[in-house]
């Protein structure tokens, strides 16, 4: 202090230029300026200000519930009882809830779902995906020791790069990517400091997978990095196509009719030992997509093959930090793992509803592509699986100068004027990667089914009229 008692001035100790710099190069483009100027106008139109429209639609994330999605009733019950158990004495609820719901709160500290957890997770819980897992491909081991609970997908992806990266300049960790790629991927790779390789899906070909242009990315990258992890995303976002490049077939929950999934650990066991004992895997799963869109609940698993057993101590000790994902995220990923069977109670009812949700996904994903493909200068693969497609936009040489002026991607500068003129919420394909030369925008297709024609439409004569003005 000074004579006078006064504190001498001083400059902020945390500035943009004194801050993390790899934080600096993080771009999440799902959430980012066009999502920020849509909440804008949200505000603008509760406020009275007039638009050309009556309200924003969010096509741009695929957040299920938000989009009319409605919550699967036997998921709903359960928590509630996990939440509430006192509601356990209610006849209201079917027994098998009160079963799945006693059997969660038994393996809770205190019998509360409100107590930390174990920070690999709840017992029962990991035992329960093993199973699951176990089922799904066909009888192959899957144990309980391999499976960690997280926040999410996204927790479980960030966690497990943290581990594999390492190494400076040419040493440093290279990671594979797919583009287009979701961007949480290049986000996390930017902000741990490792190298982004881009292997480009081909899009002429409905976005599949080729191995000669994997083989291309690797020997590139080997020569300013080394090359350590490679990403997979099936189905694909934001292209919303299956991995093709196996002839392995297994059904899923997010595949549509006429396309199978392939679980990389069924292929990996089928390979034989010399591959199933060796290759290292990690495999994530979460309750936010497909018929459960429970994304607000950040229920997610990972399951780690062949991991060094010194490194999985590490791993262990890593999400030990953050004490442990929430308990309501653990507790509805066993109820996705561990839904009504046949001869329980709720079996019928959560059945019907499961499969009307995946219907009309594939009704919309087939509508989607049908509405795309009628507007000239649009181009939109078949949407196989998720709930994204990742349409092809041709724009003219207007435009896309007129956007390099005012220094904006031009899908970018595209899709802000779609918001600004229809009140529709796109993520511009430059947010995503695509290869030089193309432009694209991802949309979801959750919307219901009333909702997404009229904003196909919208979509279809703001195009015309776009290409019309700028050619």
């Amino acid at each position: 202090m000074s004579e006078n008692g006064a504190l001498p001035l001083r400059g902020k100790v945390l500035t943009v230029d004194t801050m993390n710099a790899n934080v600096k190069k993080v771009d999440y483009a799902v959430r980012g300026p066009i999502v920020q100027r849509a909440v804008q106008i949200e505000k603008e139109l509760k406020e009275g200000v007039k638009k050309p429209f009556e309200e924003v639609i969010k096509a741009n994330i695929g957040d299920a519930h938000a989009m009319g999605q409605r919550p699967i009733t036997f998921f709903r019950q359960v928590m509630a009882l996990c939440t509430y158990p006192q509601l356990l004495d209610d006849n209201k609820f079917p027994e098998d809830a009160k079963n799945r719901a006693r059997r969660i709160l038994q393996s809770c500290g205190g019998n509360s779902i409100g107590a930390y957890t174990t920070s690999q997770g709840i017992d029962c819980v990991r035992h329960d995906v093993a199973n699951y897992i176990q089922r799904r491909d066909g009888g192959i081991p899957s144990d309980p020791d391999n499976i960690y609970l997280t926040t999410g997908a996204s927790d479980g992806i960030v966690t497990i790069l943290k581990l594999l990266t390492a190494g400076e300049g040419r040493t440093r960790t290279g990671v594979m990517i797919s583009i287009p790629q979701y961007p949480l991927y290049s986000a996390s790779i930017a902000e741990l400091g490792a190298v982004q390789i881009n292997y480009y899906l081909n899009e002429e070909k409905c976005w599949s997978l080729d191995i000669s242009e994997l083989q291309r990315s690797l020997h590139a990258a080997r020569e300013h990095c080394n090359p350590r992890v490679l990403c997979i995303i099936n189905p694909g976002n934001p292209t919303g196509e299956p991995i093709r490049s196996f002839p392995y077939k297994k059904n899923s929950n997010d595949i549509y009719k006429g396309c199978e999934f392939h679980s990389f650990k069924k292929v990996l066991f089928e390979m034989g030992p010399e591959y199933s004992s060796k290759v290292e895997l990690a495999s994530f799963h979460s309750t936010s997509k497909c018929y459960m869109g429970e994304c607000g609940f950040r229920g997610g698993y990972m399951e780690v093959i062949n991991m060094d057993p010194e490194v999985k101590a590490q791993l262990t000790k890593l999400v030990s930090v953050r004490l442990c994902p929430p308990a309501p995220g653990q507790a509805l990923m066993d109820l996705v793992v561990n839904s009504p069977q046949p001869g329980e109670p709720s079996y019928q009812t959560f059945m019907k509803e499961r499969t009307a949700v995946l219907s009309a996904l594939a009704e919309k994903a087939k509508l989607t592509e049908e509405i795309l493909n009628t507007v000239p200068g649009i181009s939109c693969n078949p949407v196989q699986g998720a709930m994204y497609s990742f349409p092809r936009i041709t724009l003219p040489e207007r435009a896309i100068n007129e956007a390099k002026a005012k220094g904006q991607a031009p899908d970018m500068f595209y899709c802000m004027k779609l918001l600004e003129e229809t009140g529709i919420c796109l993520v511009p394909g430059s947010g995503f990667g695509q290869r030089e030369g193309t432009y694209h925008f991802r949309m979801t297709i959750l919307p219901p089914t009333d909702k997404l024609k009229i904003m196909l439409n919208k979509l279809k004569e703001f195009h015309q009229k776009f290409t019309q003005q700028y050619s």
